[in-house]
């Protein structure tokens, strides 16, 4: 089993970290266009591994697509990181040529390949890799949910003063800070609803914190986030290539399910072997489902900038 991440910085490395930690292949492959940035990174992560008992081989590469052939799962992370006051809208530009080449690059060398995108605006990268690349809808998975979902239970821990782990709450929607949606009325904690424990006032102001989640610590740090974002991604693979069918919530190809058509968007999926194997349809009442037309519209007025760009 090989596993790439493209993509060195502060991402690519911490989702690179959990990978081989986790222990989930034999080979990780990690790749940069700076140059000696993604060996210096692997030489690191090598270094550790008497410290954290793992065995993964690491490799290094600047731009060398050769040393990823054979990959079962590419991570992608490249791009642009948000700057304070940036949205991930403004990436479009920039971002979208830097996907477009690393899955072309990329399907040369492992054609048989699952790409999983982080780089953001996530939603219209998914759409991008999966226009441009040709291949079945279930090979292509973009990350956003499982972070936003994240946020959404830290921000529930918070004000409940509980386990993380003991909470159900799913974030569907557009990975964005207007367009994502904390299901503040499905969310539990150990089956209970957390709607019989916090006031609206309160679920209100966690599901407002949780869509600005990712601004919040961009204005923070000064740049994206990496430890969640590392970690989400890792999980995600995590399911792939150990067959757990946990169901996430990611950015997948809608064909009818949802009311959607021709747009990827975040809904719960089964995630196995083959990528995303199912999609789960949650009984959304009428103010949820309306907010996830407004976000499919959101996206889709993101995804018709890529028609207007030279790439």
């Amino acid at each position: 089993m090989k596993i790439t991440v493209v993509g060195a910085g502060a991402v690519g490395a911490t989702c690179a970290d959990n990978i081989i930690r986790k222990e989930l292949c034999e080979d990780l492959v990690l790749l940069d266009i700076k140059e000696g940035f993604a060996e210096g990174k692997a030489l690191d992560m090598t270094q550790t591994a008497s410290l954290l008992g793992f065995d993964t081989k690491v490799t290094g590469s600047t731009n060398d697509y050769s040393k990823t052939a054979g990959s079962s799962v590419v991570v992608i992370t490249s791009g642009i990181p948000r700057k304070p006051g940036m949205t991930r809208e403004e990436l479009i530009g920039i971002n979208a040529g830097i996907v477009k080449g690393v899955c072309e690059n990329i399907l040369k060398h492992s054609p048989e390949a699952i790409i999983v995108v982080i780089s953001n605006p996530m939603d219209t990268m998914t759409y991008l890799a999966l226009q441009s690349t040709g291949l079945p809808k279930n090979r292509i998975i973009g990350m956003g949910g499982i972070l936003d979902s994240s946020r959404f239970k830290t921000y529930l821990q918070m004000a409940m003063g509980c386990s993380q782990h003991d909470l159900q709450a799913t974030v569907i929607g557009g990975h964005g800070d207007t367009t994502m949606i904390p299901l503040t009325r499905l969310a539990t904690c150990q089956g209970v609803p957390v709607s019989k424990t916090l006031s609206a006032e309160t679920l209100s102001k966690v599901a407002a914190d949780t869509m600005v989640g990712g601004a919040t610590l961009t204005a923070l740090l000064g740049t994206s986030a990496w430890y969640a974002p590392g970690a989400a991604g890792a999980a995600l693979v995590e399911s792939i290539v150990r067959d757990e069918k946990r169901v996430f919530p990611c950015c997948v190809k809608l064909d009818g399910e949802y009311g959607q058509n021709d747009i990827c968007l975040g809904v719960p999926v089964v995630i196995g072997k083959n990528g995303w194997e199912k999609i789960v349809e949650l009984d959304l009442n009428d103010d949820e489902k309306a907010l996830f037309v407004k976000s499919a519209d959101a996206v889709r007025n993101m995804n018709s900038v890529l028609a207007t760009l030279s790439i």
